[in-house]
């Protein structure tokens, strides 16, 4: 079973989505009747290439200031919006409502695809 289609299980799933370093969608995966769209997943997928930068730039400052280690490298991260929640490891992602999210076990098959 491919990523995208594990991370569909996850319960309340509401669409799954694979991007490239650039931003680009590359391929997802939408459930019946979720109001997302390709159009999101894509703008999406540029929000979370952007977090990770950022949170890269701020993790890096962070070690280099403190001389604190353990966080760099970032690869995933949790976006919460008011009734959605974006759960992101290396190029992949899920977005699962709020009430539905479970990020052990999104992070459980996001961790399974060595990002």
């Amino acid at each position: 079973m491919s990523v995208l289609d594990s991370l569909m299980q996850l319960e309340g799933a509401m669409g799954a989505f694979r991007f490239s370093a650039q931003g680009e969608l590359l391929d997802h995966r939408l459930a019946e009747g979720s109001p997302l769209n390709e159009t999101v997943l894509d703008l999406l997928s540029h929000v979370c290439v952007a977090n990770v930068a950022i949170a890269t730039m701020q993790a890096r400052g962070w070690e280099k200031m403190t001389g604190m280690q353990g966080f760099y490298p970032v690869n995933g991260f949790s976006m919460v919006g008011f009734d959605w929640t974006a759960i992101v490891n290396g190029e992949h992602g899920v977005v699962v409502p709020n009430d539905h999210a479970d990020f052990e076990a999104a992070y459980a098959v996001l961790g399974g695809q060595g990002a």
